[in-house]
């Protein structure tokens, strides 16, 4: 049988499947000849990442098709319960990816929190003429350590990043209209292991108590974050949204920045993906990536075996 990862996947999936007798194809075959390519070539499982849509003219038209694969979290890119009821088998890897996104935030927070982005950017272009001045400008830096992060949706990752934070000496505050309670449990590098207990609180909660905002929710019609829910906000708190483009009101955030409401922001999704508003790219108070939450080595690696597994699994 015959496997296409049109979106790539990682060598360690490829092993995988191969040893279990599947032939990997790993051509990128754009939208519109997909369906003429599936079918010319039989293949029995489709791997997408982001990039690739899987709809109804696929899913109708592609005979041979048994699975539909995504790696990593979200499938909006996929018509899934139209699958389903058409008899296919719709698979992700909801955790494989979870430290991966988590680091990122905190990646994004570190830097935000001591004007990394904005020094780095200036150095090069000051730093031997303008050294003092710039010292001057970035030296009112905060420390994590002691603060409150909230967290706005708490499953996989959203506990990831909150693991992370417990780390590093902040106060936890969590928001999830599905989850009620649940225990954290941290595992260190002597073995030795600490468990947190976290009961979940309600979102207007967490806008009042936090000083950093992380959101890990999935694509949803109406804005997760609007200008209501800025005005909740301290004053001068630093968020991040590394789930999906469209959960924040990116035209509420930019008021929010230029009232001093939100001090800084780190955006790894945006709503008009893959070509931001400009208005965002040159905005000093933004920390920005182009979506690699996910984009780790280790998290690729997981995210293809995890696939083969699955795959393997499911067709035997």
């Amino acid at each position: 049988m015959k496997v296409l990862a049109n979106d790539g996947v990682s060598q360690s999936g490829i092993d995988a499947l191969e040893a279990a007798g599947y032939e990997v194809l790993t051509t990128t075959v754009a939208q519109e000849q997909l369906q003429n390519y599936i079918n010319d070539k039989e293949i029995s499982v489709l791997l997408v990442r982001s990039a690739t849509k899987v709809r109804k003219d696929i899913i109708d038209n592609c005979p041979s098709l048994k699975i539909i694969g995504r790696g990593g979290v979200g499938m909006d890119n996929i018509d899934v319960e139209y699958a389903r009821e058409k008899g296919l088998h719709v698979i992700n890897t909801p955790a494989a990816s979870s430290h991966s996104v988590a680091e990122l935030v905190f990646g994004h927070f570190y830097g935000l929190a001591r004007f990394l982005h904005n020094s780095n950017r200036d150095m090069p272009l000051e730093g031997d003429a303008n050294f003092k001045a710039l010292k001057k400008a970035y030296a009112k830096g905060v420390e994590l350590k002691g603060k409150t992060l909230g967290v706005i949706g708490f499953g996989r990752i959203g506990q990831a990043t909150a693991k992370i934070g417990i780390g590093a000496g902040m106060n936890i505050v969590a928001f999830d209209p599905f989850i009620e309670e649940t225990t954290l449990e941290l595992d260190f590098f002597d073995g030795q292991k600490a468990s947190f207990n976290i009961k979940t609180v309600s979102k207007e909660d967490v806008l009042k108590q936090a000083d950093f905002i992380t959101l890990h929710v999935p694509a949803q019609k109406e804005y997760v974050i609007d200008e209501a829910d800025f005005n909740q906000m301290k004053d001068g708190v630093i968020l991040a949204n590394a789930a999906r483009g469209g959960v924040v009101n990116e035209v509420a955030l930019v008021k929010a920045i230029e009232s001093g409401k939100v001090a800084r922001a780190a955006l790894d999704v945006f709503e008009k993906e893959p070509q931001p508003e400009v208005q965002l790219l040159m905005n000093p108070a933004l920390s920005l990536t182009p979506h690699t939450g996910a984009a780790t080595n280790e998290a690729q690696d997981r995210i293809g075996v995890e696939l083969a597994e699955q795959i393997i699994k499911i067709l035997g």
